[in-house]
């Protein structure tokens, strides 16, 4: 796999040719790959860049990865890839890339050896945690444990999926084509995991994370923030309806799905934890703090 190897190179040696008219304009630096001296080439004509280069997709082989606002060890987590998940590369280290997810966009970096060559996935890991097997034989040794929502290429031999990791029971996958349509059993599967921010799934989850994975399950494309969320899941519901199993329930920076007319199913700082609690009583704690507590209710249409 060839990348580029510096804020100059890109991984294509023709010149491209663009004009850049009137002001650059300001974009969410969340979702809109540009730093002080690199941008992503799809911004060209838009924002004013230094330089500027291709993304070159990879995907994600270790079990997860967080995704990191700068490149080091100790810096704090903006998101989260699973294991078959894509990352564009705009720029490599020998220990970092930086780039953006392909499932939602976001961007940030990511340990270099955390991703390989790009691979179509066929299978999406549907149990809490996955043991993938050394051989065909449950009493095998397991060499590592991929979380619900892992996505990977292999071929079924009678019970197993074979993959280049080793041996997957096939009751623990589902064909990726397979979607689920029921987002709030996906999200209970979650409940028990920590609380940990900028989690999807692979050692806990925050409250946006467990949104997007869940939908995601589903078929239904994701932002990552529970802001983004807010403006793009659904429709919103009139203050007057009543709520009902499904609908989503924004706060602020937080956000959590109805398990029903009264519950909510959120990964919440306050428990650190995943868990089903009733409404009444996440309002009641938020209300000393916050003026309106609830900033909005939306509902996907069956």
């Amino acid at each position: 796999m060839t990348l580029p190897t510096s804020p100059h190179q890109s991984p294509s040696p023709e010149r491209t040719r663009f004009r850049l008219t009137g002001r650059s304009v300001s974009l969410d630096p969340r979702v809109h790959a540009a730093r002080g001296d690199l941008a992503d080439m799809a911004l060209a004509g838009v924002l004013f860049s230094a330089h500027y280069a291709r993304a070159v997709p990879m995907t994600c082989v270790a079990r997860g990865s967080r995704v990191l606002t700068s490149p080091a060890h100790g810096a704090m987590a903006s998101s989260e890839l699973l294991r078959g998940e894509v990352f564009h590369v705009l720029d490599v280290t020998t220990d970092w890339t930086w780039g953006f997810c392909g499932h939602d966009g976001y961007v940030g970096y990511v340990r270099r050896e955390a991703l390989d060559h790009v691979e179509t996935p066929a299978w999406r890991v549907i149990a809490r945690g996955a043991p993938v097997f050394s051989a065909p034989d449950i009493k095998s040794w397991i060499t590592v444990h991929w979380p619900m929502g892992a996505l990977f290429n292999g071929e079924l031999q009678g019970d197993f999926i074979a993959c280049a990791e080793g041996f997957i029971h096939a009751r623990h996958v589902r064909p990726i084509a397979d979607v689920e349509s029921d987002w709030v059993s996906v999200a209970q599967l979650y409940i028990g995991q920590p609380y940990v921010w900028g989690g999807r799934g692979h050692h806990g989850v925050d409250c946006s994370g467990l949104v997007q994975v869940a939908l995601d399950a589903c078929g239904i494309a994701t932002p990552r923030d529970s802001d983004m969320q807010r403006e793009s899941i659904g429709n919103p519901i009139a203050e007057d309806a009543p709520l009902r199993r499904g609908d989503f329930i924004f706060f602020p920076g937080h956000v959590g799905i109805m398990a029903d007319d009264t519950h909510l199913l959120h990964a919440n700082a306050h428990c650190m934890t995943t868990m089903i609690e009733p409404l009444a009583d996440v309002i009641a704690r938020l209300a000393p703090d916050h003026e309106q507590p609830v900033l909005a209710r939306r509902r996907i249409a069956p």
